[in-house]
């Protein structure tokens, strides 16, 4: 018998569509002190994976729907880090050993024997332990100039002040409120303050977008209905708050709640106790909020817009998050990580940025943030035809600006549309010639669509002579 050296709270998510090995394995690694989940076919896996951190996968080869195999890929393209161990049954050996080279941790063959997962599992999180201390020692000794935390990235010494808060509150299940600019990062900080927690790793996080959703929508998302309760209540269901107990809930945009959903929010967070739409049962839940939103809430608390003893009551921990202009020594860290991130999805060896490119990115005051940022460099990976990204990569709104800058000043201010279309249309026969005049590459080089091309090559005559040097029409 081997002993469960102190690993209680790692998650292991089982999947099976045969009941029985769900069932045996489940009251195995329960017993052991896990947390189990199960599901029966994969597309229920990846679905259960957005909202929970397991720690290991164990997965049938053999299923309906989508096989262990497929799982296993779409499992390493979203979560690289995470391992599974695949099951085999008679006949399905060969895949097995496939599995093992799609990445698979490790395989054991159907019947299961006890002692055979549970000597695989022990391993398995002994070498996560040694690995986490490790990185844990690592970021003590360079605790005062991280470039990374979880999946945050920055040098600077606001990044800094945030890894350092985070730490702080780990072992807390205080509320948090988040502040920042769309784009600045919430999300990500909200993971990293759930997956810092040991205590909590296993545990549900769930998030709920509340600006995309409608005051009735969202408290039915949020609460959960009773069938009948509303048009479409078709039966009943529970709420995001029931899902997340014992665990976080994370809400975005908190400045979208109507006033009563307030009420009904700051009821949750004093007495962590709500009634599903519909319904006069009292659910009692206990779940930690961490909330975010780009908006400025005290001045919607003057605006009669939010409340002032929600505000508060959310405020306990609060966490602003700098405009990426205001940080911008991150930016070359930043475009390091996006290039990894993004270069696995393609067959592209990117090597990084050449450096009239990257100081575009230096001199843009990115009013997106980081999330315009990735969305930059995932575009000119796409885009990029070597190994280095180039200032032709970029979109047309990046470069417009610094070309215009290098023009004469103009003796006339008449004369400024004339100016401007000068590199306009540079640009545009530059990005012809780079495509071998193939329009639908230009116009995708250039960020437009292939009609908005077509109109300003008829505009600068680039179509006008048929017999000329430039036109190469296709």
């Amino acid at each position: 018998m081997h002993n469960n050296t102190n690993l209680d709270g790692r998650h292991i998510l089982i999947v099976d569509d045969e009941p029985l090995v769900r069932h045996s394995l489940n009251e195995l690694f329960t017993l052991s002190g896990y947390t189990v989940s199960a599901a029966t076919n994969g597309k229920e896996a990846l679905d259960i994976l957005k909202n929970y951190n397991a720690d290991v996968v164990i997965a049938d080869i053999k299923m309906p729907q989508m096989n262990g195999l497929e799982l296993l890929k779409c499992i390493k393209a979203d979560y690289p880090q995470m391992p599974v161990i695949v099951m085999s049954g008679y006949g399905t050996i060969e895949s097995a050993v496939e599995a093992m080279r799609e990445g698979a941790y490790d395989y054991v063959t159907k019947p299961i024997a006890d002692v055979e997962i549970k000597i695989i599992i022990e391993r398995l999180f002994n070498q996560c332990k040694l690995i986490e201390e490790n990185i844990k020692l690592k970021e003590q000794i360079s605790s005062t100039g991280r470039e990374k935390f979880h999946e945050i990235v920055g040098k600077s010494a606001s990044m800094q002040n945030i890894y350092n808060l985070i730490e702080t509150i780990t072992h807390t299940r205080t509320t948090v409120l988040i502040t920042g600019e769309s784009g600045t990062g919430k999300r990500v900080v909200a993971h990293a303050i759930h997956k810092h927690n040991e205590k909590e790793r296993g545990k549900p996080f769930v998030e709920v977008s509340c600006g995309a959703l409608t005051e009735t929508l969202l408290e039915s998302e949020l609460f959960g209905h009773v069938k009948g309760s509303f048009t479409g209540a078709i039966k009943d269901r529970m709420g995001r708050f029931e899902l997340a107990n014992n665990g976080t809930i994370f809400l975005d945009e908190i400045d979208a709640f109507t006033p009563a959903l307030q009420v009904k929010l700051l009821r949750v967070l004093q007495e962590g106790e709500f009634e599903r739409v519909g319904d006069t049962k009292t659910v009692k839940v206990d779940v930690r909020v961490i909330a975010a939103t780009n908006q400025n809430l005290q001045d919607l608390i003057c605006q009669g817009k939010f409340r002032k003893d929600l505000y508060y009551r959310l405020n306990i921990i609060g966490i602003e998050l700098s405009p990426l202009r205001d940080r911008k020594e991150d930016i070359p860290l930043l475009v390091e990580h996006f290039v990894k991130k993004h270069s696995r999805h393609t067959s592209k060896k990117i090597k990084g940025f050449d450096r009239n490119a990257l100081n575009i990115l230096m001199d843009y005051q990115w009013p997106g943030n980081v999330r315009e940022l990735e969305n930059v460099i995932e575009r000119a990976i796409i885009l990029c035809k070597g190994t280095t990204i180039t200032i032709q990569d970029l979109p047309e709104h990046l470069r417009l600006p610094r070309t215009r800058a290098n023009q004469p000043a103009q003796q006339s201010a008449g004369k400024l549309k004339d100016a401007l279309k000068s590199p306009e249309r540079g640009l545009i026969v530059k990005a012809l010639e780079d495509a071998s005049w193939n329009r639908n590459e230009a116009a995708r080089a250039l960020g437009i669509n292939r009609t908005t091309l077509y109109k300003k090559m008829v505009k600068f005559g680039l179509l006008a002579d048929k017999n000329g040097a430039i036109e190469k029409k296709r």
